[in-house]
């Protein structure tokens, strides 16, 4: 049931998702403006909680009309946590603005994509313009790549690993909104994310690395086995920056162009593989 979930969360989201009302984000806020105590601990809470409201769904929805709503909640579960919504319209707001040449339109869509790790001060344009295409690879990671890992790892239990994760990165970007950089260290949201990130952002980078110029990319990638304190937004932007390597670009609407046609495919290739890899597992 993983896979064709997954292929009809896709679809949907494609065809169907391009505001925020049918993402997971919006429908906690409610719980995060209530919020005043910031830690590790109520992090981890959140995501808890989260995840066994949702196996306690699964268990009272399960054998009840031939498991039907219980597909029906998979498939809502899915569309709510897969998909970058509201961050999608703000990337074709920066391509509008970049194509008629308003900078301070294109200055606010870039504030809002390069949110949560920013852009280092002083960059030139050629470098600006590869923090934002860092920016758009994360972005395609921490909604797509990263969430159909925690719904495939999940098994029977994907609905509840996705939602755990999907309410961390709900947490993370609310905390980078509208919270200072001393209350999202005390939440620990940061630490959290590092470690869950660490496996999923390897398997992202290896796709990335046989995509990309794989006589640089793969010893590159064979050296982040052992790299655990490097950022995983670092090693996932580096590896897939040796894909992108191949069209340098310098204008402002090819540049991100490119970083999200390179991320469309490498998310096309992750799902063709996961798809053989069940009718494999479900043939043997």
């Amino acid at each position: 049931m993983t896979l064709f979930t997954l292929l009809l969360v896709l679809i949907s989201e494609r065809l169907f998702k391009f505001g925020e009302h049918w993402q997971l984000e919006s429908r906690l806020e409610v719980i995060f403006r209530r919020t005043r105590y910031f830690s590790m601990g109520y992090t981890l809470m959140l995501s808890v909680a989260a995840m066994v409201f949702i196996a306690a769904c699964l268990y009272l929805l399960k054998g009840i009309l031939f498991n039907v709503p219980l597909l029906v909640f998979w498939i809502l579960v899915g569309v709510l946590c897969i998909g970058a919504g509201k961050v999608r319209l703000h990337y074709h707001s920066y391509l509008k603005a970049a194509s008629r040449g308003d900078s301070r339109a294109c200055d606010e869509m870039v504030a809002e994509l390069t949110m949560i790790h920013g852009v280092p001060p002083g960059c030139d344009d050629r470098e600006f313009l590869r923090e934002l295409q860092n920016a758009l690879l994360w972005i395609n990671y921490r909604y797509y790549l990263a969430p159909l890992f925690w719904f495939v790892v999940g098994g029977s239990f994907g609905p509840v690993t996705l939602v755990g994760y999907a309410v961390l990165r709900a947490w993370q970007t609310w905390l980078a909104r509208h919270h200072t950089p001393h209350q999202r260290l005390h939440a620990g949201i940061d630490a959290i994310l590092h470690v869950l990130d660490w496996v999923p952002v390897r398997l992202v980078g290896l796709a990335y690395a046989l995509l990309g110029h794989g006589e640089k990319a793969l010893p590159a990638w064979f050296a982040t086995l052992g790299d655990r304190g490097t950022s995983q937004y670092q090693v996932l932007t580096q590896l897939a920056q040796f894909s992108l390597a191949r069209e340098p670009h310098s204008d402002k609407v090819r540049t991100p162009k490119a970083a999200v046609s390179m991320a469309k495919k490498t998310a096309l290739v992750v799902v063709v593989v996961v798809a053989l890899l069940t009718i494999y597992g479900a043939l043997v």
